[in-house]
């Protein structure tokens, strides 16, 4: 659960003991998290309704050869039910129905002599008070009401339920389930954004595994749409096949192969290549507790968001050593995609969350390695010449590509989607702050190594980016993340961290430097953020730290966030004779910030035992409302936070000196 602290008891000062003490624990286990490799793999958390999806697949491909592996992922939920009878997507999470149905249909599919019957009693009692009873009807209800047009998940869901027998018997059950229009699939795939398909772009799998079983066992009684996608099967099944990875992991997601497997083995194809290739990812994803995880990692991610953390977080990037350097720039630009990807023909230049076959280029990714990538050489060993020049033209080269392909990103609004450009037909295809603010970033902090033409496209870029930002802004002046929420939070949003990721943008950014866009640009970053500072410090609990929102019980990570896009405001306010004009005087004050920053570190210490503890909350949305939760957040951005605050104090001190 978020870390609970009482008020602080002691003082709002940023004290050398307190901050530095509690970044040097930090910094120390961070460092430790390493892989033998030398980067970071981390771990998330072990997921009730990836394990509920898992045990459905394997029991329809073949229950009898998977018998362990469905008894012990039965043992997990049962270990692992709410008190309430309900699941939630983490152990830390509270009941939701999407989880809960898919456990209690894995409960019931499974042999009768592995259900869990306490269990299933226990579900079934939490489901007639969340649902109003167990009928069809009232489960479909309750499924549209939480995910509304969106069917990326909604379908799933009520496939695996018309699977295990929960609506109804024969085709009376299926006439329940939507169809998806696989046979769109076989269009070409620039063709998508037009085509407005009912899931998000990375969904492809599921639209064309899930849109078959719904079709074979109702199928239409249009004879013209029956011939079309009887004709559509074969080709949709190759095409299947042919974006499957290597390791069988659709995206690497336990979910969605899981229904992909599923979806086909119920429509009798429990044999073919695709379901093999899933039940080889199922099975070689199993933990040893018997759960699965939501994703096998986020290596990639987890990596930039590390280096970029303790590259400010010690002097001088000091707390990475100079072949520590040379081991991540190389594994960095090993990840960087250099040919068309073949699930979302993502052009060559971006980069994935994972380092593992069934990641797909995204843009916060691709920002976040751009960032590490930059500070990495920045911080170049200058006694090996020869070998810094060649990581540096290395380094440039992938920035290049890099930077070009986020600029292709950019949406007609001026905002950076996830994956596709100009899908955004539903909410996980749209532009978004918290991925166009970390482009922002990404493009400003490379844009002076750049050909002169690329640096013009990444100012005409810059502008159509702040406004967006503008248009975004919520009233109250914060902005709503995409793939990060709360679940304490109202609508389950987290404003603190979508306004705390622009705020550090914002901040960190460089004066604009055509003359075209240097006076409209830089008022317009001023006032965003002026209003980003000022939604941050309303937000402020009174024991010093930060929930999702206004009010909500405060956490770590969102903690963590905030100090640090406050620290960069302070920066922003000390900085001067780097060639830039010093900023005028912030609103809120500068004297303000300052105190709400260091009730912030205050609070982190003790919500951290001074780095030595750091629990992770399930602030993470992996899509469509599911949650999770990864151990190096609460510890990459905190170190992040307290090395970005120890630069705004030591800043100050030298105002004061100056003075």
């Amino acid at each position: 659960m978020p870390a609970k602290m009482p008020p602080s008891s002691e003082s709002a000062d940023l004290r050398d003991v307190s901050l530095d003490e509690t970044l040097r624990t930090l910094t120390s286990r961070l460092l430790d998290a390493r892989t033998p490799r030398g980067q970071w793999e981390g771990h998330l958390a072990s997921s009730a309704l990836a394990t509920a999806t898992a045990i459905v697949a394997l029991t329809l491909v073949d229950a009898r050869q998977h018998a362990d592996l469905i008894r012990g992922g039965l043992t997990w939920l049962a270990d692992h039910q709410n008190a309430d009878g309900g699941w939630g997507d983490t152990v830390l999470s509270r009941s939701n129905i999407s989880t809960t149905l898919l456990c209690w249909s894995a409960c019931t599919i499974a042999d009768e002599s592995q259900r869990p019957r306490e269990t299933i009693a226990a579900a079934e009692r939490w489901l007639r008070q969340a649902a109003g009873g167990l009928e069809p009807e009232r489960l479909i209800r309750a499924i549209v009401q939480r995910y509304g047009k969106d069917r990326t998940f909604s379908v799933p869901i009520l496939t695996v339920l018309a699977l295990a027998g929960r609506l109804g018997d024969g085709r009376g059950a299926w006439a329940r389930v939507p169809q998806l229009p696989f046979e769109l699939a076989v269009c070409p795939h620039r063709w998508f954004q037009w085509l407005r398909l009912p899931v998000v772009s990375y969904a492809l799998p599921a639209l064309i595994a899930i849109g078959q079983v719904r079709h074979h066992h109702r199928p239409t009684r249009n004879p013209v749409t029956r011939a079309l996608r009887a004709a559509a099967r074969a080709k949709t099944l190759c095409l299947l096949e042919a974006i499957q990875p290597s390791s069988g992991g659709y995206l690497e997601a336990v979910p969605l192969t899981a229904f992909v497997s599923m979806s086909l083995a119920a429509s009798g194809q429990a044999r073919h290549a695709v379901v093999r290739g899933g039940v080889r990812f199922l099975s070689a994803s199993v933990r040893e507790d018997g759960s699965w995880p939501i994703d096998t990692n986020l290596a990639t991610w987890v990596t930039t968001l590390s280096i970029n953390a303790l590259m400010h977080a010690a002097d001088s990037g000091s707390a990475l050593d100079a072949d520590a350097r040379t081991g991540l720039t190389t594994w960095l630009l090993g990840q960087q995609y250099r040919v068309e990807h073949p699930y979302t023909h993502a052009a060559p230049g971006g980069w994935a969350w994972t380092d593992l076959p069934g990641g797909v280029p995204d843009a916060d990714d691709t920002s976040g390695a751009l960032l590490a990538l930059r500070s990495l050489v920045h911080a170049s060993d200058a006694r090996n010449a020869a070998a810094t020049d060649e990581r540096q033209r290395a380094a440039l080269d992938a920035a290049r590509l890099g930077v070009r392909w986020l600029l292709d990103l950019q949406n007609r609004d001026g905002g950076i989607p996830t994956f596709c450009r100009g899908w955004g037909a539903l909410p996980f295809d749209r532009s978004t702050p918290d991925l166009t603010a970390h482009a922002l970033l990404a493009w400003n902090a490379w844009r002076d190594a750049l050909p002169a033409a690329l640096q013009a496209d990444v100012d005409r870029a810059t502008t159509r980016a702040l406004r967006f930002l503008e248009g975004a802004r919520r009233d109250d002046g914060g902005w709503i993340p995409l793939w990060f929420g709360n679940e304490q939070s109202p609508d389950e949003e987290s404003p603190t961290y979508g306004t705390a990721r622009v705020l550090i943008a914002l901040a960190r950014m460089a004066e604009p430097r055509s003359p075209e866009s240097r006076n409209e640009d830089a008022a317009s970053r001023g006032a965003l953020a002026d209003r980003a500072a000022a939604w941050l410090l309303r937000a402020q609990n009174a024991d010093g730290g930060w929930g999702g929102a206004c009010g909500v019980v405060s956490s770590i990570e969102e903690s963590a966030l905030a100090v640090d896009a406050l620290s960069a405001y302070l920066l922003r306010f000390h900085a001067s004779g780097d060639g830039d004009a010093r900023p005028a005087d912030p609103a809120p004050a500068a004297a303000a910030i300052a105190s709400a920053v260091a009730r912030g570190v205050t609070w982190l210490a003790q919500a951290t035992d001074r780095g030595r503890h750091t629990p992770a909350s399930p602030i993470g949305l992996y899509f469509a409302k599911l949650w999770y939760f990864e151990t190096l957040y609460p510890l990459a951005f905190s170190v992040s936070a307290l090395g970005r605050a120890r630069a705004a104090r030591d800043a100050a001190a030298s105002d004061s000196t100056a003075r």
